[in-house]
């Protein structure tokens, strides 16, 4: 008789993908993403909007300030860096400076 081996199989978990806007670009390859989120409450069936902020990932620092970026969940990349930037869906031209 054979004896019957099972391979392990891997289990493929897609990534997490976040649009939001660009509103720091101060630190270097970093930027921070604020993600907009629009929900029904599940209780009280009133419409709620929030918003979480996400350090992501800029190599070069391509993007800036207002910029709309797409961001996908990555392995930690620092403290607080979780996510990098893949593609910018729409850039703002003159950047804003205070």
């Amino acid at each position: 008789m054979k004896k019957e081996t099972t391979q392990p199989v891997a289990k493929t978990t897609s990534k997490k993908k976040l649009q939001g806007v660009v509103v720091s670009d101060k630190m270097k390859d970093t930027v921070v993403v604020s993600v907009k989120s629009f929900f029904k409450h599940p209780k009280y069936k009133k419409f709620i909007s929030r918003s979480k902020k996400f350090m992501a990932h800029n190599a070069g620092n391509t993007n800036k300030i207002g910029d709309e970026v797409i961001i996908e969940e990555t392995a930690p990349i620092s403290k607080h860096k979780r996510f990098k930037v893949i593609s910018t869906v729409k850039s703002v031209g003159a950047s804003v400076t205070k």
